[in-house]
C-alpha cells in the first residue's frame, strides 16, 4: 500500500469517526472513547485517588513494616480498590471496595473532580452494600438524543417513563412510590412525561382515570383505555366523589375479609389489598390529574364550596387510598400555598417528585426543596431547548436528571386503542366512562396482577 493510499485511508477513517461522534455517539464511544477512557482510568488510578483525597492513612503495622524494610521508607496511603470493570454502550462501570475510613459520601463529593481528571462526561456514585460502591462513568451526553435501553424492567405496577443521565431507565413503580407530583412551565415536557407514563401503563392490568379540565385536549385521545374521564371542574367534582366511594367500598371489602366490623374507622385499618386472595383483589387505579390548579382556582364565591369539597376528597385519597390500590399522579405548573387551603397538605402526601424547567426558583423549591438543595439548583438550570429534561427525586433525598423520549399524541393513542380490551369496568366509575367507538369490555373489576 502506497503512502498516498494510506494517507487517504486515514483521512477517510478520521472523517467517519468525527461524523460518528456527532451523529452516532454510542458508536464513537465504543470505537474510540472506551479504549481511551480505560487507559486514562487504569493508568492514573492511584494518582487520581490521591489527588481527589480519597485516601486514608496506612495502618500502623504497614508503617512499621516499611520502616524495618530496606526498601521504601514511607507507606503509601490506602485507596479504594477496583473490584470490577464493566464497559457499557454509554460508558464504564467501576466497582470499588472502599478503604476503611471512607464512606460513599466521600466519593460523591469527589465525583466532579474524578470527571475532570479522567475526561469523562459525568460520574455517578451508587452504594451496592456497606463498603462497596459503583462508579457509573458516562462517555457522552446520553440525554441529548434519548434512546431507551432494549431491556426494560417489568412489574405489575411499573412503567418505564424516561432515561436517567447515568444510562439506567427511570421507572415509575406505584408499589414503591404510590403518589407523585410533576411540575414544570409551559413547553417544559410535562405532557410528554404523562404520555410516556400512560403508554407504559396501558399494557398493564390497571384502571386509568383521567382528570383533564382543559376540556380533555390532553387525555381525550386516550379514551379507549380510560375507565373514567372528567374534562370540567364539575365533572371532576363528581368523579372524585365516586373515587372516594370506591375507596370506602374497598376498605369494607378488607374489613369483611379480615373479620373486622364494616363500621371500623378507615384510619385504624393498616392492611392493603395485596393481602387479599387474587380472586377478591380489586384492580389498581391510577388517577392522572393533568393540571391541578384547575381544581383549586375559583371564579366566583359560588365555586368555593365545590373547590373545598374537591380538595378534601383529594387529600383523603392521598392519605388513605394507597392501601386499597388507588394512586395519584398530579401534574401542574405551580403547586404552592397560593392555590388555597389544602394545597400544602396534599403536596406533603405526594412522595415522588418530578420537576421540569421552571420559570422561577420558588416552583423548583415547591417540588424539590424538601428533597435536596442540589436538586433545586439543577432544576433551575434546565435549558429551554432541552424540553423533556427533568429532575426526579423522592423523600429519601436521592435525585437524578432524566429525560423522556419524544412521543407523539398519536403514538400513545394507538397504544391505548391496542390495549382497550384491558380497560376494566368499575361500577362506581361507570357514569364517567368516556364514550368511544370501541365496544366496552365485560366487567373485570376484580382482575389484577399478583402483588409483591
Amino acid at each position: 500500500m502506497s503512502g498516498a493510499t494510506l494517507l487517504a485511508l486515514v483521512v477517510i477513517v478520521t472523517a467517519l469517526l468525527l461524523v460518528a461522534r456527532v451523529k452516532a455517539p454510542a458508536v464513537y464511544w465504543t470505537l474510540v472513547g472506551l479504549p481511551a477512557a480505560l487507559y486514562r482510568v487504569l493508568s492514573s488510578y492511584r494518582q487520581t485517588m490521591e489527588a481527589c483525597e480519597l485516601t486514608v492513612a496506612p495502618p500502623w503495622w504497614k508503617v512499621f513494616a516499611h520502616k524495618l524494610s530496606a526498601g521504601e521508607q514511607v507507606a503509601r496511603p490506602g485507596i479504594p480498590r477496583i473490584r470490577g470493570v464493566r464497559p457499557t454502550s454509554t460508558g464504564l462501570r467501576l466497582r470499588l471496595r472502599l478503604a476503611a475510613g471512607l464512606a460513599p459520601e466521600d466519593v460523591v463529593k469527589s465525583a466532579e473532580r474524578l470527571r475532570h481528571a479522567w475526561g469523562i462526561y459525568s460520574v455517578h456514585v451508587s452504594e451496592v452494600k456497606p463498603g462497596v460502591v459503583d462508579l457509573r462513568l458516562t462517555g457522552f451526553d446520553i440525554l441529548d438524543h434519548v434512546r431507551m435501553p432494549r431491556r426494560l424492567p417489568t412489574g405489575p405496577l411499573s412503567a418505564t417513563v424516561a432515561l436517567r443521565e447515568d444510562g439506567l431507565p427511570y421507572v415509575r413503580n406505584y408499589q414503591d412510590i404510590p403518589h407523585a407530583l410533576t411540575l414544570g412551565a409551559n413547553k417544559s415536557g410535562k405532557s410528554m412525561f404523562q404520555r410516556c407514563l400512560i403508554k407504559g401503563l396501558a399494557p398493564l392490568d390497571v384502571a386509568l382515570v383521567g382528570i383533564d379540565c382543559k376540556r380533555g385536549v390532553e387525555q381525550s385521545p386516550f379514551a379507549p383505555r380510560l375507565s373514567a374521564l372528567a374534562i370540567t371542574p364539575d365533572q371532576a367534582d363528581g368523579l372524585l366523589d365516586a373515587l372516594v366511594v370506591e375507596m370506602e367500598e374497598r376498605f369494607d371489602l378488607l374489613c369483611l375479609h379480615q373479620g373486622i366490623a364494616p363500621g371500623t374507622p378507615l384510619e385504624d385499618i393498616t392492611s392493603d389489598i395485596w393481602g387479599l386472595p387474587r380472586k377478591l383483589r380489586p384492580v389498581p387505579i391510577v388517577v392522572l390529574i393533568d393540571e391541578i390548579a384547575e381544581l383549586f382556582l375559583i371564579t366566583s364565591k359560588a365555586d368555593t364550596a365545590r373547590r373545598d369539597r374537591m380538595v378534601t376528597q383529594l387529600v383523603r385519597l392521598a392519605q388513605l387510598a394507597r392501601a386499597v390500590g388507588i394512586y395519584l399522579e398530579v401534574c401542574g405548573q405551580r403547586f404552592g400555598s397560593e392555590l388555597g387551603k389544602g394545597a400544602t397538605a396534599l403536596r406533603a402526601q405526594l412522595t415522588g417528585r418530578v420537576v421540569h424547567r421552571c420559570n422561577d426558583q420558588q416552583t423548583a423549591e415547591m417540588g424539590l426543596g424538601d428533597i435536596n438543595e442540589l436538586a433545586v439548583f439543577a432544576a433551575t438550570n434546565i435549558a429551554p431547548e432541552r424540553a423533556g429534561t427533568a429532575i426526579a427525586g423522592d423523600s429519601s433525598g436521592g435525585w437524578s436528571r432524566i429525560r423522556t423520549p419524544k412521543t407523539t399524541l398519536g403514538e400513545v393513542a394507538t397504544v391505548c386503542r391496542e390495549f382497550a380490551h384491558l380497560t376494566p369496568q368499575i361500577p362506581a366509575l361507570d357514569p364517567f366512562r368516556p364514550q368511544t367507538a370501541i365496544p366496552a369490555p365485560a366487567a373485570v373489576a376484580l382482575a389484577s396482577p399478583s402483588g409483591p
